[in-house]
C-alpha cells in the first residue's frame, strides 16, 4: 500500500511539473499580449483622435489617456487597455524608441495625427527575452530575441 502510494506521489508530482508552463513560454504569451495591446493603444488613438500613452514599471504597465481638462489620466474604462501586472518573475527590461535618446522612463504615446514610432520592448525572465517590436510602418509583433538584435529588426 504505501509502494502504491508513493508511486501515485511521484507521478503526480511528475505530471505537475509537466504541466506547468515554463517561464519561455510565460514570457512569450506576456510579450504577444504585449504587442496585440500596444497596436491596439495606436489603432485606437487614431480612430478616437485622442493621445494614448503607455508607461511600464517594474510591477507592469498601464496606458494613459489625454483629456481636455485634466491632461493625462489613466485608462479605466476599457477592460483591454486596463492597467496590467507582469506574472511573477517577468520584468519590462528596456524600452528603445526610434531616433530618440534612451529615456530614464518607460513610455510610449501614440499620436493620433503620425505614424506610431517605431520601438522595441523588451522583456525578460531569467535568462529568456522576448523582443515586442514595432516597425515604422506600424506593425507591431513579438519575437523571441535578445537585446543585441534591436539593430537587425
Amino acid at each position: 500500500m504505501l509502494v502504491v502510494l508513493l508511486i501515485m506521489g511521484l507521478l503526480v508530482g511528475l505530471v505537475s511539473v509537466v504541466a506547468q508552463p515554463g517561464a519561455r513560454s510565460l514570457l512569450q504569451v506576456e510579450a504577444e499580449r504585449l504587442a496585440q495591446l500596444l497596436e491596439l493603444a495606436a489603432a485606437e488613438s487614431r480612430l478616437s483622435g485622442k493621445f494614448i500613452g503607455w508607461t511600464a514599471d517594474e510591477t507592469g504597465y498601464r496606458f494613459w489617456r489625454v483629456n481636455k481638462e485634466s491632461g493625462w489620466s489613466e485608462i479605466r474604462d476599457n477592460d483591454l487597455l486596463r492597467p496590467r501586472s507582469l506574472p511573477p518573475g517577468t520584468t519590462i527590461s528596456s524600452l528603445r524608441v526610434e531616433s530618440m535618446p534612451p529615456q530614464g522612463v518607460m513610455r510610449l504615446e501614440f499620436n493620433p495625427y503620425v505614424q506610431a514610432p517605431a520601438f522595441t520592448v523588451v522583456l525578460s525572465s531569467g535568462t529568456e527575452r522576448y523582443l515586442v517590436a514595432a516597425s515604422p510602418v506600424g506593425e507591431v509583433r513579438a519575437i523571441e530575441g535578445t537585446e543585441n538584435q534591436h539593430g537587425k529588426l
